[in-house]
């Protein structure tokens, strides 16, 4: 990637639905090659899709929690199965340390959670024990990509 690539990619963490004229304009280049050079990105797995960003809160989930999991090694595929496909996980992590995952979910209030915790994440196979952290608020989530890369500061 080379440093117009970087101010795409950049433009386009903060502004997904930006036209090609207007990336182009913000990064020097006209539509044609614009396009080509996203299109490329796209292509490579670079870019990986474009998503509208959700307010939980505002869609009646107040709850937002980690929780940290240990599992039964001989049982780690079972588990990742069951965790990629249950509605109510919103991110999961196989993780280094005391616990072998932190799963990210929501819940509507504390009861809601509670069932999650009890009734559904707990019967998981493999699941051996958790701990959970309730968020209280949010500092920072999802910082861009591209102030990571080489060349970039933020």
């Amino acid at each position: 990637m080379d440093k117009t690539d970087l101010k795409l990619v950049a433009s386009l963490e903060q502004q997904g639905r930006i036209s090609f004229a207007s990336l182009g304009e913000q990064v020097g280049l006209s539509k044609s090659p614009c396009w080509k050079r996203v299109n490329e990105m796209e292509n490579a797995g670079v870019i990986t899709g474009y998503q509208a960003k959700l307010d939980p809160f505002a869609l009646g989930l107040h709850i937002h929690a980690l929780v940290h999991v240990v599992v039964d090694f001989e049982r780690y595929q079972a588990f990742e199965a069951a965790i990629e496909a249950h509605t109510a996980v919103r991110a999961c992590y196989a993780v280094t340390g005391e616990y072998d995952y932190v799963v990210e979910v929501f819940a509507r209030d504390i009861d809601d959670f509670d069932q999650l915790l009890r009734a559904n994440l707990s019967k998981i196979p493999g699941v051996q024990r958790f701990q959970t952290a309730i968020a209280t608020r949010t500092v920072k989530q999802q910082g861009p990509f591209s102030l990571m890369l080489p060349g970039r500061s933020g």
